[in-house]
């Protein structure tokens, strides 16, 4: 028997079966697909609760566990989604070919029975927060399904979705608490996320060159297009930087801390921190999926700590 499931296995194993392979279980498989480290970004609902200076209230971090929930719920769904589409591009891919749905450990039937069921349930516990939060939810889930579908497919247009994506985090996280997002937090969110999502494409093309090949699978770009990425990428993370100065020095910003000048300590490490990605981009030390390098970059992880002591230290 190769690759069976045991369920089937079972029913027909005898005494002198032999058995190779056997079949990953389903459900740790389906949780894969779920891409269940992906959901760090959806930490980003906290920020506002952070910002606020507000986390000490149990009614509202419950709201934020609640919209982070629903968040988590909604994007595996499309996740799901996006894997059965991709299907043959990912095929063809030298990492995505590992893909559950790509790889055949995991049926389609299970990505279409699984992927609506958990966006009602995203659904439903988002009803327990306020209209507002509901209808970013919406919103975002609709914007990513036309991503998968058609958005991805198109030049920058692609990049800039993911960019919008990662900012209406934060403003769900708003929504949730009933907080007003200033206009400087989500700019410099859409700055930070584009230089990100560049550095995610330019690493595509580096893998692209490196293999001798000059399209990128299911995707409008060509390794003729590294330098113009690079330069968008670059230029959006130093417009970040700049962003990020001129929030802290907002007079809305500036009256919610006792001692605003700590802020200032923060742009130092902002700058090393995304001149370090760019670096370890070009030497391909990088995950194409920057948040699997997050969650492995102890140098990253440390300075996020201090930036949030620091943010203690300022309130």
């Amino acid at each position: 028997l190769v690759n069976c499931s045991q369920s089937l296995e079972g029913k027909i194993k005898t005494a002198n079966t032999r058995t190779f392979d056997s079949a990953p279980a389903q459900f740790n498989k389906l949780l894969e697909a779920m891409r269940p480290h992906q959901w760090l970004k959806n930490l980003l609902v906290f920020v506002p609760l952070i910002l606020s200076h507000q986390i000490n209230q149990l009614d509202l971090l419950f709201l934020s566990i609640i919209a982070y929930t629903s968040f988590c719920l909604c994007a595996s769904s499309v996740y799901l989604l996006n894997d059965m589409l991709d299907l043959k591009s990912d095929r063809l891919h030298i990492t995505k070919s590992k893909r559950a749905f790509a790889s055949g450990d995991l049926p389609l039937a299970t990505g279409f029975l699984a992927g609506p069921l958990l966006f009602l349930i995203g659904v439903l516990s988002a009803l327990l927060l306020p209209h507002s939060f509901l209808s970013v939810l919406l919103i975002y889930w609709l914007l990513t399904s036309l991503y998968s579908f058609y958005l991805k497919r198109l030049f920058l247009a692609d990049v800039i979705t993911l960019a919008v994506l990662y900012t209406m985090r934060i403003i769900a996280g708003s929504a949730a608490i009933s907080v007003q997002t200033t206009v400087w937090l989500i700019t410099f969110s859409f700055f930070l996320f584009l230089g990100l999502a560049l550095v995610k494409r330019v690493t595509e093309l580096l893998n692209l060159i490196r293999e001798g090949k000059q399209r990128v699978e299911g995707r409008p770009y060509l390794n003729t297009h590294l330098p113009l990425l690079s330069r968008i990428g670059k230029a959006s993370s130093a417009t970040a930087i700049i962003v990020f100065v001129l929030y802290i020095t907002a007079p809305e910003t500036t009256q919610l801390y006792s001692s605003p000048l700590i802020l200032w300590l923060i742009c130092p490490l902002l700058m090393y921190l995304l001149f370090r990605i760019w670096q370890f981009t070009y030497k391909q030390k990088l995950e194409e999926d920057p948040v699997l390098f997050a969650i492995t970059d102890r140098i990253g992880q440390g300075i996020a700590v201090i930036c949030a002591v620091l943010i203690w230290l300022a309130a």
